[in-house]
């Protein structure tokens, strides 16, 4: 291991044991954990800041702990250790670089104060943002950028019709950015209930708006593109992929992001392609592969740049087992614009 200070005292971890609902003053613990050392390929982070997911909130509520585990897939923080050359080849960080990651499902996340992680799924956080704000964007936008540029195909010199269902959403709202930032020929049309929500997408991106909530969505769509769109991103597919193959263009894309079978026969006729899209597969299944470190770092330079920005509307504070609740009950509403993000430390 390679650091420039002993280790530190106290790791405080925060976790859940049961699946409780997020009422329950039980439903987050906190527990001291040893500081973890890093194994070759990683690095060691302070944590300063977080984010919660709607991932977090599913597997809170529904995935069995099997003792305490310890959630969190967005964070930003400080390198205070390092390890070897792991498989991904060397580490490429320094003790005191900051950096901002989403990390591994299969790992702890990074909902306590010191975290290893793998050094390939880390990227060097804007040297623009503070700690709160990078820790809003990994998960998000990772997920954006692989569903539109990697799953859909979008290239900078694309044309044509964008959907994107669930707008105004943590990866809809990134992503409205980085099509504006990437690909500025492609017309993103963007789900929004509401003048408030209209404004917001509008404001990251969306050409259009269609109210998805106040009428048809094929018919609403088709009057902004009568020949269809070239492509749909989606949040919402539950139920909705008759509709898309009225909308999609013929030898059109789809990509979703949500989970659950789905019957995509209907897409055949047209030639219509279904993708899936989830963050987590290059941590799981790609153990060499360093293709997340170069969206983070391609994605720090757009924010560098003023191309995209966090999209924080809420920010709690400090990291406790409560302060934590709050952000999962806010999350689990289904009703917030924008990321919640708690940052800071007791003491």
């Amino acid at each position: 291991m390679d650091t420039n200070a002993s280790a530190p005292l106290r790791n405080v971890a925060i976790g859940y044991t049961a699946n409780l609902p997020v009422s329950d003053p039980g439903a987050f613990v906190e527990r001291d954990l040893p500081v973890p050392e890093p194994a070759p390929g990683e690095v060691v982070v302070a944590v300063e800041a977080v984010s919660v997911n709607p991932v977090d909130v599913k597997q809170r509520a529904h995935a069995d702990p099997g003792g305490f585990r310890v959630l969190g897939y967005d964070a930003a923080g400080t390198v205070v250790a390092v390890g070897g050359e792991g498989p991904a080849g060397s580490v490429g960080y320094q003790v005191g670089d900051e950096v901002w990651y989403a990390g591994s499902v299969a790992r702890p996340g990074s909902d306590q104060r010191y975290q290893a992680v793998e050094a390939r799924l880390v990227g060097r956080k804007p040297r623009t943002l503070g700690f709160a704000a990078a820790a809003s964007l990994p998960l998000t936008a990772l997920t954006a950028w692989e569903a539109v540029f990697d799953r859909l195909g979008v290239r900078e010199d694309d044309e044509g019709d964008l959907l994107v269902v669930g707008a105004t959403g943590g990866v809809g709202s990134v992503l409205l950015q980085l099509v504006r930032a990437r690909a500025p020929r492609v017309r993103t049309i963007a789900t929004a209930s509401g003048d408030d929500a209209a404004r917001w997408v509008r404001e990251l991106g969306a050409a259009e708006t269609v109210d998805h909530h106040a009428g048809d969505l094929e018919e609403r769509v088709l009057a902004l593109a009568p020949d269809g769109v070239r492509w749909v991103f989606t949040s919402h597919s539950a139920g909705q992929v008759e509709t898309y193959a009225r909308v999609v263009a013929p030898f059109g894309a789809v990509v979703a992001i949500d989970d659950g079978a789905r019957d995509v026969a209907p897409l055949k006729e047209r030639s219509v392609a279904w993708h899936w899209e989830f963050m987590f597969t290059d941590a799981l299944h790609a153990p060499s592969s360093t293709r997340q470190r170069g969206i983070l770092d391609a994605l720090a330079g757009l924010v560098d740049a003023g191309a995209v920005r966090p999209t924080v509307t809420t920010t709690l504070g400090p990291l406790s087992a409560e302060t934590l609740r709050e952000a999962h009950r806010l999350v689990e509403t289904g009703h917030v614009t924008g990321k919640v993000v708690v940052a800071g430390w007791p003491g």
